[in-house]
């Protein structure tokens, strides 16, 4: 079942003095009121003002420690790794932030390539790259959107634009690594959210595999997102690689993604997964369900399905 939402504002000032932009706590009070669509897990993809760094979030393990100790020195002791091969990879480590036990954020100072550093972090095993970009920060966890919120502080995250994600586990299991958004690896400042089913996602993950593509996860959704990275890497731009999925990717879905400047959705000529769009002066919101649009537009609203138009794009 699964809902999706995404919300970007048009005015070019992220951080207006009306608090207008408090994205985090959008994003919340959107995702929450569609909490019966998925109450496994919730995800955020969420972009602020673009820093100089490149802002890499970092999953080190699985929630559930519930203080062990044993799990605890193992975590420890892979954060120590990890910032090893940061360095070792040729990344100047500014800063490092503990997220919670088992996420953490590190701004770096980088000019690779970044898939080389991000198969490089990953080779530690047990960590896995949530999001990697100048304005992206990923984070999804177990729960519904006001514990996910609460526990990230996400009431407090002033942004330009964003997606989310609520999941009701159908093919695969209820953790971080199969929750929604997705990093559309290695590209920088891409992420996905998507809801539906895939019919050829064996086939592009071989695909994709064979191009050099890692996959963190065993849900097909994360084809979405890597697909659209390979696209990209070849020349296309991001609306160009969504209108080019809808010939290769088969199934029923609708996707969300978003760029460091912008926001587009797709759907299969089907369109038989829901989608309600608003279009104002101030900003750009779709979601699953309208319920959803209202929990962050005080005034009255019209709201419409864009079913006649498979792939729509708006930038800041």
């Amino acid at each position: 079942m699964c809902g999706i939402a995404g919300i970007i504002y048009r005015d070019k000032d992220p951080l207006p003095a009306n608090g207008a932009h408090r994205l985090g706590a959008d994003m919340t009070r959107m995702l929450q009121s569609m909490k019966h669509r998925g109450p496994d897990s919730t995800g955020y993809a969420l972009y602020h003002r673009p820093s100089t760094d490149l802002i890499m979030r970092i999953k080190l393990g699985d929630g559930g420690g519930n203080g062990d100790i044993e799990y605890a020195d193992r975590l420890r002791r892979r954060r120590r790794e990890v910032e090893a091969r940061l360095r070792a990879a040729g990344a100047r480590v500014e800063s490092i932030e503990d997220i919670n036990e088992y996420t953490i954020a590190a701004a770096l100072d980088y000019d690779g390539e970044l898939k080389h550093l991000a198969d490089y972090v990953e080779s530690v095993p047990g960590a896995e790259v949530l999001s990697a970009g100048s304005a992206l920060e990923i984070i999804k966890d177990l729960g519904d959107a006001q514990t996910v919120g609460a526990a990230y502080k996400l009431d407090n995250y002033v942004g330009t634009h964003g997606i989310g994600h609520v999941r009701m586990a159908t093919e695969s299991d209820v953790d971080i690594s199969n929750a929604h958004p997705y990093w559309a690896y290695p590209f920088s400042d891409v992420a996905v959210v998507h809801n539906g089913q895939l019919t050829n996602y064996h086939q592009w993950r071989r695909r994709l595999e064979r191009l050099g593509h890692r996959f963190a996860s065993d849900c097909d959704s994360e084809i979405i997102a890597v697909y659209l990275a390979q696209k990209m890497s070849e020349g296309a731009t991001l609306e160009e690689s969504m209108r080019r999925s809808l010939d290769d990717l088969d199934g029923v879905f609708t996707y969300i993604c978003v760029s460091d400047d912008a926001l587009g959705m797709a759907k299969d000529e089907l369109a038989a997964k829901p989608l309600v769009l608003y279009e104002g002066d101030d900003m750009v919101v779709l979601a699953s369900e309208e319920m959803a649009i209202r929990a962050v537009i005080d005034h009255e609203i019209e709201t419409y399905d864009p079913y006649e138009s498979q792939v729509m794009v708006w930038t800041r």
